[in-house]
């Protein structure tokens, strides 16, 4: 067993598994602490460094493409201190890091573990039923459906069309992007009619607008990986889809037909909620605008 205790947690391998426990001092960030103790089977390893400094080195963990539905729902925009494949070791005990780092890169070459994209996930994300309070509303999946309730500052375009609830089976994706304190974030759900939707996240039923709190927002990270995780593996999708996008949607794109009637709808569903007075006349306007660009 190599194992290393620092205050930011813990990392243990016993020759198939890094167990990664984060620790319990304030320091740690809130996202670390509600997302556990991680398992991370050797194969869905790509390498591992320490890197020294002067006051306080750092383990870092590589892990194959494909492997982990956190790192797929969130393309590396996780901040630094949130990214629990990354352990901040104190300079007394770098020995200690170093050589647990060499025990897992001798077993990766033992094991001959390949560096390739792998084709299903090897970690399994949050347990479910899960479920975050942020600034826009409160966002749960209980491994079925998406649930989305409203808060009282939510837009309200928002408010007034009620929860949204969405199946996994209508889902085609999800895309996440961190609140950093300086600029807003969202988490918004892809689904066949709204693929090809550009509302604002304000504005957008599909989506939460995360403004708050940043440290607490981070959690819906929680939520993006649990769905991400029950959705079809990247590997299933066309190699036409761009690469560098970490959300792709399936190739199964809707047909321009498909296109026209969603588009309808869209419209339909405008024009209703501004006869019943939900939009002003410059709300629809610009709405309306924002959905045929989209289109």
């Amino acid at each position: 067993m190599a194992e290393i205790i620092q205050r930011d947690g813990t990392w243990a391998f016993d020759g198939t598994t890094v167990r990664i426990t984060p620790g319990l001092h304030r320091s740690v960030p809130l996202f670390r602490q509600t997302y556990g103790e991680i398992a991370v089977p050797l194969e869905a390893v790509s390498g591992v460094v320490f890197e020294p400094e002067r006051k306080r080195g750092r383990l870092r963990m590589r892990l194959r493409e494909g492997a982990d539905p956190l790192l797929q729902a969130t393309g590396g925009r996780l901040p630094d201190a949130a990214d629990p494949y990354r352990l901040a070791v104190d300079v007394d005990r770098a020995g200690v890091a170093e050589y647990v780092a060499e025990e897992i890169r001798r077993a990766l070459l033992l094991d001959q573990i390949p560096k390739e994209p792998t084709k299903t996930y090897l970690l399994s994300g949050p347990p479910v039923p899960v479920s975050v309070r942020s600034s826009d509303g409160t966002v749960s999946f209980d491994g079925l459906q998406v649930r989305i309730d409203w808060t009282d500052t939510s837009d309200r375009v928002k408010r007034a069309t009620g929860p949204r609830i969405i199946a996994l089976t209508d889902l085609a994706g999800v895309e996440w992007l961190p609140n950093s304190g300086y600029e807003d974030g969202f988490l918004r759900f892809v689904t066949r009619e709204t693929a090809f939707s550009k509302l604002p996240p304000e504005k957008d039923p599909y989506a939460l607008d995360l403004w708050g709190s940043a440290r607490r927002d981070l959690l819906t990270a929680l939520v993006a990986t649990a769905v991400t995780a029950r959705l079809p593996h990247p590997s299933t999708r066309s190699a036409t889809d761009d690469p560098d996008r970490p959300h792709r949607l399936p190739s199964a794109i809707p047909p321009q037909a498909d296109h026209h009637d969603v588009l309808l709808r869209r419209l339909r569903e405008l024009g209703e909620l501004h006869r019943e007075g939900v939009l002003t006349d410059e709300e629809f306007a610009m709405t309306k605008a924002v959905v045929l660009r989209g289109f």
